[in-house]
């Protein structure tokens, strides 16, 4: 659905052409809910900016629904972008105008007359997003939570096909951003609406994303499922991405290793059947072998059930192999090198 290839991205700074984006290469499929995760000053949201042309793009092509935006006049561009509805970090609300006034707005701007069809149409997004007794309050008597379901109404009032939410939990406490995520997974699915979402927050992506880029240096480094991406991460951006979601730098981890002597190290990767049965205890116990725990997680990326343990074997060297080959068996991705 949305297709960007070898865009660029330069800023001109006191004369000087300073690049945010080199040699972009993506592609986000419809209905999915696509992340893109980045530190500060990664390039992270001049890329999202670009898919509704906020940005212009300084080389490459962006193609939406097979057309190629770049050629649209501008006609065609105010077209184009009602399609796309966006909410920001800030919420961007108009504070002199009252919930509903604010949800109304894009769609008088957009063109519609009607006051009884706004008000209809208000009233579908409040209630979708869980505000219909707050349509007459103004913003400043709104939580931040409040604020960004607002601004989620608002983004939706004209049926756009894509939605861009540009750091849409930053501003929220931990609570309020998973009632926001679990909004926007619920939006995402009733509506096959297609999600694209910035972050620079581990678990933001894998509580909804479906896949996943992660930038650095205006340059994609690594993309794919988020799975696959942040359980087997190959680019040491991504790496210490996950490092920091799990609480746990690399000096911890050396010090780990330290103590484990002569242990066997092994990154243990679990999921689907290898979730649901005691297999690393029971393989343990079977081939005598100790071991030391020194890193773990157990959860969910988005609906899959997973977990790591990083393991150090103690004792026998033939029985520690002989447990991680019957893991290895048992549907348990094991990993030297990590």
């Amino acid at each position: 659905m949305i297709q960007l290839k070898n865009v660029h991205k330069s800023y001109v700074v006191k004369d000087k052409q300073i690049p945010a984006l080199s040699g972009i290469d993506l592609s986000i499929v419809k209905g999915e809910i696509f992340g893109v995760i980045g530190h500060s000053g990664a390039g992270k949201s001049t890329l999202v900016r670009l898919i509704n042309l906020l940005e212009r793009p300084s080389g490459g092509e962006i193609i939406v629904d097979g057309e190629a935006i770049l050629a649209y006049d501008n006609l065609a561009l105010r077209n184009f972008r009602r399609n796309i509805g966006m909410i920001f970090q800030h919420f961007n609300l108009l504070s002199s105008k009252t919930v509903a006034e604010n949800v109304a707005f894009p769609i008088r701007i957009a063109g519609e007359r009607d006051t009884a069809k706004i008000d209809a149409r208000v009233d579908e997004m409040l209630d979708l997003v869980g505000l219909s007794r707050h349509k007459h309050k103004y913003p400043k008597q709104l939580s931040g939570g409040e604020k960004q379901r607002v601004g989620i109404a608002r983004a939706l009032a004209n049926r756009p096909k894509i939605l861009l939410c540009d750091e849409a939990t930053s501003a929220l406490d931990p609570q309020t951003t998973r009632s926001i995520l679990q909004l926007l997974r619920e939006i995402n699915e009733k509506l096959n609406l297609t999600i694209v979402l910035i972050t620079h927050e581990m678990d933001v992506i894998r509580t909804i994303c479906d896949r996943v880029a992660v930038i650095d240096g205006g340059k994609i480094v690594e993309s794919g499922p988020v799975t696959q991406v942040f359980l087997h991460p190959r680019h040491p951006t991504t790496r210490n991405f996950v490092m920091e979601a799990e609480d746990f730098s690399e000096d911890e981890f050396s010090e780990g290793l330290n103590q484990t002597g002569e242990g066997m190290v092994r990154r243990l990767t679990f999921m689907n059947e290898s979730m649901t049965q005691p297999v690393f205890t029971r393989i343990a116990r079977q081939c005598e072998v100790d071991f030391l725990i020194l890193n773990g997680r157990f959860g969910k990326i988005k609906s899959t059930p997973c977990g790591q343990l990083t393991v150090a074997f103690k004792g026998d060297t033939e029985n520690a192999l002989a447990a991680i080959k019957q893991l290895a068996e048992a549907g348990v991705v094991v990993e030297e090198s990590f």
